[in-house]
């Protein structure tokens, strides 16, 4: 049993915990630590030359702690200075280490970056809830996000991020990417992730976002006509899906007097299948805070998504009253 500090004593006399502190003990219980510390192990530096490395898990406590609040290398280091509830997240004795700095994050978070150890933290999630059952399968939703990106020349390229696109919605117009997901229609958990540029037409991305045993297919009305798409009729099992897709409401023919209105009763049955795939994009967005893309370039920002998502998915589990079966 660890011995408590001074600090651990006070703060444990307390009558309220705090909301950050609530979230990071869901995250501190239900987060597979040794199966994502197992993934770093091979590109971690041995210590067998110069000096010791850090400890594996500390470091990624702290990229986590990172993405979870939208801190930068130099903030999260000084959050994690002021507050409790981080250091106690991290597992910190300040009589023993000082907090890792900022330049080592930083080489930390570019070593998961390089070798995609974002999206196999996804994957190892995502088989974990396959084998506890959450996954329904046999059906996906599909949609996508703009997340905008800085659209000021004032640097030292005097340019824009040349991997960014400005792309209309309704009467404004967006510069930045966008993000495509696949949900499982059952559990709302995300499957799969995509990330384009903000001008990439939805459908586009459609065919990446299904899975080999999906037998029907949710979206809105952006993904109207894909079964016409071409590789969608090349693939025996894409062509097979049912595809429901909501039709735009302007198309829908109008009833008068006492007549039921059955187009709109079937294209509401749609939505209320459909609205799943907003959730994870609430827990993304509202909760980890990534409205706006953090680093240059597609694949650094979409190595982050696959952190986030594979935290909303473990946050929707617990919230769920879900557990991970043991590895």
């Amino acid at each position: 049993m660890k011995q408590q500090s001074f600090s651990d004593y006070e703060y444990s006399q307390r009558k309220k915990k705090t909301r950050r502190e609530e979230f990071l003990e869901i995250m501190e219980e239900i987060i597979p630590w040794k199966e994502w510390v197992s993934l770093i192990v091979p590109y971690y530096p041995s210590g067998k030359r110069g000096r010791p490395p850090i400890e594996i898990e500390i470091m990624l406590r702290m990229y986590l702690l990172q993405c979870w609040f939208t801190l930068s290398d130099k903030g999260v280091e000084d959050a994690i200075y002021d507050s409790y509830a981080m250091r106690k997240f991290m597992g910190i004795n300040f009589w023993e280490m000082d907090v890792p700095d900022a330049t080592t994050l930083l080489q930390f978070r570019h070593l998961l970056e390089e070798h995609g150890l974002g999206k196999r933290f996804f994957d190892a999630i995502n088989r974990c809830l396959d084998r506890a059952g959450r996954m329904m399968r046999a059906g996906s939703t599909v949609n996508a996000t703009l997340i905008s990106a800085p659209s000021s020349t004032k640097n030292a390229k005097k340019e824009r991020d040349l991997e960014m696109h400005q792309a209309k919605k309704g009467n404004q117009w967006y510069f930045g990417m966008k993000c495509h997901t696949g949900v499982d229609t059952g559990s709302g958990f995300v499957h799969t992730v995509e990330v384009t540029a903000a001008n990439v037409h939805d459908i586009a991305v459609a065919a990446k976002l299904l899975r080999e045993d999906d037998e029907v297919v949710y979206g809105d009305s952006a993904y109207l006509g894909i079964e016409k798409r071409e590789e969608i009729q090349n693939n025996a099992q894409f062509s097979s899906i049912q595809y429901r897709i909501n039709r735009r409401p302007g198309r829908l023919p109008r009833v008068s007097g006492n007549t039921v209105d059955w187009e709109r009763h079937i294209e509401h049955q749609k939505s209320s299948v459909r609205c799943k795939v907003e959730h994870p994009y609430r827990i993304v967005k509202n909760i980890f805070g990534f409205r706006k893309t953090v680093y240059r370039g597609l694949s650094k920002n979409l190595n982050r998504l696959y952190v986030l998502f594979a935290s909303a998915n473990l946050y929707m589990l617990v919230r769920a009253g879900g557990t991970l079966p043991p590895a």
